[in-house]
C-alpha cells in the first residue's frame, strides 16, 4: 500500500531543499489537466527544453505536451492511429505516444508517482538520502531525471546488456550507475544488488518499480484518464471500445486498464510478454531482446483480477520491424502499400517495446475478429530516439536493408501475425498467475503472504490505493505552501 505517514524532521529538510532550488511540485490533477497549471509557470516553460534539467519540467510530466523539443505548451493527448494498410486488420488501433515526455518515455511519470509521495511526507530526505532506481531502462532514466529536478542524488541500477544510449545518458546525471550481470530478463540480479545496498549503506531508499504502488497509481490516475479522453475524442457514434493491450514490464502502465474498466466495464485488459520469456503464459523463463518487458516474475503491483488475456510476442519480430519502420527501403515499401506519408514519417515514434505493443494489439484484434468500428488502445512507451545503437548493430550484422527484406518482414511479422501464443484467462488462470507472485515477493523479497491473499480476495485493497490520489495531491499542495515559491 502507499504509506503517507509524516516524518516532520525529514519533511523540514525536504522543504528547505525545495525552497533553495525554487521547486514547485505539480499535482496529479495538473498532470491530467495542464489547464490547471498556473499561467506564470506555463509562460516560463516557453523558454525551457523538453529534456532540460529544470524543475519546471516537472509540469511536463503529462501526456499532453506539445510535440516539440523546446518551449512547447500543452494540447490534447499525443496519439498515433495505425491504419489498416499498416496493421493488416480492420480494427482501429490507437496508441498514446510517450516520446513527448521529458526523457522520451512515459516512465518519468511512474517515477514521479513513486518519489513524490515520499518527498512530501518526509519519508525521503533529499539532503541525506540517495534515491535508488533499479530497472531495465526507462524507469531508472525517469527516476534519475526526477531526482535531479527535485534536488536529490540518485543511483541507477540496470543490466549490463541494455542499450548503450541508456548508460551514456545515465552517466551524465546519476551520482552512480551500477551495471548488473545479464540483460533484459535478469531482474533478480538487480534485486540482489538492492539488498546489497541496503546492507552496506544507511542512506539509500530503494524505489523498486515492480512493487511501488505509486507506479500503479500514476498510471491509473493519469494514463487512465488520458486514454478515456482519447476515446471520447476519437470514437464516432458507431464505434465501440474493446480493450487496452500492453506489454506488462513493471505492470505500472497496465494499471490504466483498471480505470478504463470502471468507465467501460465490458472492455478487456490484455497483458503481453516476450514469447522467449513466457512467465504469464507458461510459468516460464528465458532471455529476450524486447527492452523494458519480461522479467521472469510477476510484479507485486499487477492486479491480476482485472487481466483478461495474455499474449506472447516474438522478439525476432520486434527486432526485424524496427528496420521495416525506420530504414528508407522499409518506409518506401509501406508507402507503396498505401500507408500515408504522415504515418510513415511518424513511425520512429515506436521503440522496440512499442512494436511489441502494436503486434499484441493486432493479435488481440484478430482473436476477437474486430471490425472497422471497434477500437483498441495501446501505448508507445518510447521512440527509436533511444535505440539508435540497436539499429546500427542490425545494419552491421545483416547489411543493407532492401525492398526484398521489407516485403519479407512485412508479410512474415505483420500480415503473418497470428493468434498463436494467446490465452484468454478465466478465474483460475488469473489466480494461477497471481500465485506466482509468492515465489518472488514472499520467499525472496520479504512481503507477507497475508497481503498477497488480500490482493486477490479483498476488492477494497485496490480501491484504497486508487483513492489515495486526492490525499497525495493535498500533501503536494501543503508542501508547496510551506516552500513558498511563487
Amino acid at each position: 500500500m502507499i504509506d503517507l505517514s509524516i516524518n516532520e524532521t525529514q519533511l523540514d529538510h525536504a522543504v528547505r531543499r525545495a525552497r533553495e532550488r525554487r521547486i514547485v511540485i505539480p499535482t496529479l490533477a495538473q498532470m491530467k489537466n495542464p489547464a490547471l497549471i498556473p499561467e506564470d509557470i506555463r509562460g516560463q516553460l516557453r523558454g525551457v527544453g523538453l529534456w532540460e534539467v529544470n524543475p519546471l519540467n516537472l509540469f511536463r510530466i503529462t501526456w499532453k505536451n506539445e510535440p516539440v523539443a523546446h518551449g512547447g505548451g500543452f494540447g490534447e493527448v499525443n496519439t498515433l492511429e495505425l491504419p489498416p494498410a499498416l496493421t493488416g486488420v480492420e480494427a482501429r488501433i490507437i496508441a498514446l505516444v510517450g516520446k513527448w515526455f521529458p526523457t522520451g518515455s512515459h516512465k518519468v511519470g511512474a517515477t514521479f508517482g513513486c518519489l513524490v509521495p515520499r518527498l512530501v511526507t518526509g519519508q525521503f530526505d533529499p539532503t541525506f538520502q540517495k534515491a535508488v532506481w533499479p530497472s531495465t531502462g526507462n524507469f531508472c532514466r525517469g527516476g534519475v531525471y526526477n531526482s535531479a529536478l527535485l534536488g536529490c542524488e540518485s543511483i541507477a541500477i540496470l543490466p549490463e546488456g541494455m542499450s548503450r544510449e541508456r548508460f551514456e545518458w545515465l552517466s551524465q546525471f546519476a551520482a552512480e550507475v551500477i551495471a548488473t550481470p545479464g540483460s533484459e530478463s535478469n531482474v533478480k540480479e538487480i534485486f540482489d544488488m538492492c539488498w546489497e545496498l541496503r546492507r552496506s549503506r544507511d542512506n539509500v531508499v530503494i524505489f523498486n518499480q515492480f512493487e511501488e504502488f505509486g507506479n500503479y497509481l500514476w498510471h491509473y490516475e493519469v494514463t487512465g484518464h488520458a486514454m478515456a479522453e482519447v476515446l471520447e475524442r476519437n470514437m464516432g457514434p458507431c464505434d465501440v471500445y474493446r480493450g487496452v493491450v500492453l506489454t506488462t514490464g513493471s505492470a505500472g502502465t497496465i494499471g490504466c486498464g483498471d480505470y478504463l474498466k470502471e468507465v467501460w466495464p465490458a472492455s478487456k485488459v490484455a497483458a503481453a510478454e516476450a514469447r522467449q520469456c513466457p512467465t504469464l503464459l507458461l510459468n516460464g523463463f528465458g532471455e529476450h531482446r524486447i527492452e523494458g518487458i519480461g522479467d521472469k516474475h510477476v510484479p507485486w503491483i499487477h492486479n491480476l483480477s482485472n487481466t483478461d488475456m495474455v499474449i506472447g510476442i516474438d522478439d525476432a519480430a520486434c527486432m526485424a520491424l524496427i528496420r521495416l519502420l525506420n530504414e528508407p527501403a522499409g518506409r518506401a515499401y509501406l508507402a507503396q502499400r498505401g500507408v500515408s506519408e504522415d504515418v510513415v514519417n511518424r513511425l520512429d515514434l515506436l521503440g522496440i517495446s512499442s512494436i511489441a505493443n502494436m503486434l499484441a494489439a493486432i493479435k488481440f484484434a484478430k482473436w476477437y475478429e474486430l471490425g472497422e468500428h471497434e477500437v483498441v488502445l495501446t501505448v508507445f512507451t518510447d521512440s527509436m530516439e533511444l535505440y539508435g545503437s540497436r539499429l546500427r548493430e542490425l545494419r552491421q550484422v545483416y547489411g543493407e536493408y532492401t525492398e526484398r527484406d521489407a516485403i519479407a518482414d512485412y508479410h512474415r511479422y505483420i500480415l503473418g501475425c497470428t493468434v498463436d501464443h494467446v490465452q484468454e484467462l478465466d478465474y483460475w488462470e488469473r489466480k494461477r498467475i497471481h500465485n506466482l507472485k509468492y515465489f518472488t515477493w514472499v520467499e525472496q523479497q520479504g512481503k507477507e503472504a497475508g497481503e498477497l491473499r488480500r490482493q486477490w480476495h479483498d476488492a477494497g485493497y485496490w480501491v484504497a490505493i486508487r483513492r489515495s490520489a486526492e490525499e497525495i495531491d493535498a500533501l503536494i499542495e501543503q508542501f508547496n505552501a510551506r516552500v513558498g515559491v511563487s
